[in-house]
């Protein structure tokens, strides 16, 4: 199956695997759904402006790859479309999730990935993330790649490959270089958000562990 995919082919099946899983009593979606879908601001990068006749054409594309198209199943007057990423790619929830965050907003590391897929999926550590991106990355074709680490960053960042082994920023491609003595604002606050998670989880162990040491002396 051809895979290599057009921005606006990534944009509109990334919105449907987006909208049936954080909001999936309002999906399958409407293609006026879909286009406010693709351009939304939140969420995305970078953002598009898309009209109804893109999405269309992009669905159609989509369809003769049989990764989207109408819904069969959907009741209503209006046409409303699904992905089928499902049946295609034999999917967990795990590497879906994951797929569709880079689809939306390109390159990014572990601690990025981890705090904006949660609302898809949560992940317990890196560790398991880093895992379930090994396992994209060893699909034939591959649908994930580890980029190198820019100058001046401490963190590598993942790609998907579903528009092809592209230059690094050309998903994307009004992103600015990182500057070497700083990460950009939301870099910073999804590592750190990551970071409060894991301090959390090792407190609630600690206090577990102490609880049960204290009823040793009781």
């Amino acid at each position: 199956m051809d895979l290599l995919l057009t921005d606006r082919e990534v944009r509109v099946l990334a919105a449907l695997i987006e909208k049936e899983i954080t909001t999936p009593d309002y999906y399958p979606l409407s293609l006026n759904a879909l286009t406010n879908a693709c351009n939304q601001k939140s969420n995305r990068h970078p953002v598009m402006a898309l009209d109804e006749q893109a999405v269309r054409e992009a669905l159609d594309s989509l369809n003769r790859r049989y990764l989207a198209g109408p819904a069969s199943n959907a009741e209503s007057r209006v046409t409303k479309f699904e992905h089928r990423i499902p049946e295609v790619f034999n999917f967990d929830r795990r590497e879906t999730a994951l797929l569709c965050e880079l689809m939306l907003r390109g390159p990014q590391t572990l601690g990025e990935l981890r705090s904006r897929a949660e609302r898809m999926y949560r992940f317990e550590d890196l560790e398991s993330l880093e895992a379930t991106l090994q396992k994209l990355s060893e699909r034939q074709p591959p649908l994930v790649k580890k980029l190198p680490r820019l100058p001046g960053t401490k963190e590598a960042r993942y790609a998907h490959l579903l528009a092809g082994d592209q230059p690094e920023w050309s998903i994307g491609a009004a992103e600015p270089a990182p500057d070497p003595d700083s990460h950009a604002p939301d870099e910073r606050v999804a590592q750190l958000a990551a970071e409060v998670e894991e301090i959390k989880r090792q407190l609630v162990n600690l206090e577990q562990q102490f609880a049960e040491f204290k009823k040793q002396f009781e």
